[in-house]
């Protein structure tokens, strides 16, 4: 029984491939590729002679034995058109069907646009929600962005760039202004990054719709403050529990993202009742 090996590459600069994956890829005996130009593109730089075979979306069900059959008797690489196979990719089917089957499953770690995008941003980094491809139709996409108004965490999704501008559009009207930032090209000749409100980032790309791969990052939800009922309380809590009043006054200003002279007035106000 062969191994299944999860091979990330390059999201443009074939420079950014690792040398464990360049040498997977020269052992196995199959590369189940989602796009068989680029890998042959990969490929060949490295001379790599490798045979090669289409796993893409349209012929993932029917290519799906073909596969399982190879990893009987060989080791088998997954790679997707660029990036980690398996992110938004047909790659999953296959990766589920050898797990179930038995078939060892080892990842090779890439580049991912999605990190990439992420981490330069400029956004907070410390908890983020992919959502993958946004819906292509305006309903769809909207209902998803109604239901991301309370979401605290960065987001990171994927979207066409001749949508791009539309999707702006539905971002502000349902979620209203919000910091953004756009990848484009990311590792590539015209790499770009563009930051900035959604009306800056919209008056940036009017007229001049952006070209290539396209990530948005957007920023979370701000935490509700806590309204002075809410204060009071956690004030009169943390007094009972015979914290000191400036730091009591410091860790609810802190939990409630309010400013700490107007907690320390309602402290003073408590204090005089």
């Amino acid at each position: 029984m062969g191994t299944l090996y999860i091979v990330g590459t390059p999201i443009g600069n074939l420079e950014d491939i690792t040398l464990r994956a360049l040498r997977v890829l020269g052992q196995v005996g199959l590369v189940a590729a989602e796009d068989t130009r680029a890998s042959r593109r990969l490929l060949s730089h490295y001379d790599i002679k490798t045979p090669l075979t289409s796993y893409w979306e349209h012929n993932k069900l029917t290519k799906l034995e073909y596969v399982m059959d190879a990893l009987e008797t060989k080791d088998v690489a997954l790679v997707s058109k660029a990036g980690m196979p398996g992110i938004s990719d047909p790659g999953y089917e296959l990766i589920k069907a050898a797990i179930e089957r038995g078939i060892d499953v080892v990842p090779v770690p890439g580049p991912s646009a999605v990190t990439s995008s992420l981490v330069i941003s400029g956004l907070p980094t410390d908890s983020f929600l992919y959502l993958g491809f946004l819906p292509r139709k305006r309903g769809k996409r909207v209902r998803l962005l109604q239901s991301l108004a309370g979401e605290t965490r960065t987001i990171v999704a994927f979207e066409a760039p001749h949508r791009l501008l539309r999707t702006l559009e539905d971002i502000r009207e349902t979620l209203g202004e919000r910091s953004v930032a756009i990848t484009r090209e990311l590792t590539k000749l015209h790499e770009e990054v563009v930051r900035g409100s959604v009306s800056e980032v919209v008056d940036r790309f009017e007229g001049n719709p952006p070209r290539g791969e396209v990530t948005l990052v957007m920023q979370g939800a701000e935490e509700e403050s806590w309204d002075q009922g809410m204060i009071e309380e956690a004030l009169a809590r943390s007094r009972d529990e015979g914290m000191s009043g400036s730091d009591a006054v410091r860790e609810v200003a802190k939990l409630g993202r309010r400013p700490r002279n107007e907690v320390y007035r309602i402290w003073l106000s408590m204090e005089e009742e």
